[in-house]
């Protein structure tokens, strides 16, 4: 599992559950040292570039109205200046949870 997610695991339970970061770092299996030090760390430039090109999808996919699927939307931040792939492009989408809705005519 991706260390960011389990990171975000642990946080979403304390904010949303009330549930306290050591019991979901044991239930996780990962140390609360980690936890801390994964929490308080200073964004790296990939994160950052990856954080943009995140919103950058975002909001392609709200002004689309949810019908633009991976290989659409990958075209157009790559017209806009962004070096992504395909495979970077589907991945970023299935994370922040969008699939494309079928428009019937």
């Amino acid at each position: 599992m991706d260390p960011a997610a389990v990171a975000g695991v642990i946080s979403d339970n304390r904010t949303e559950h009330g549930i306290p970061h050591t019991v979901s770092c044991r239930a996780l299996g990962v140390s609360e040292p980690w936890f801390c030090k994964w929490r308080d760390r200073q964004l790296t430039g990939s994160d950052l570039r990856r954080q943009q090109l995140a919103d950058e999808i975002k909001e392609i996919f709200t002004e689309s109205g949810g019908t633009y699927g991976s290989p659409k939307i990958f075209i157009l931040p790559v017209r806009k200046g962004w070096r992504i792939s395909v495979n970077t492009d589907a991945k970023l989408m299935a994370e922040l949870g969008f699939v494309a809705r079928v428009v019937r005519g």
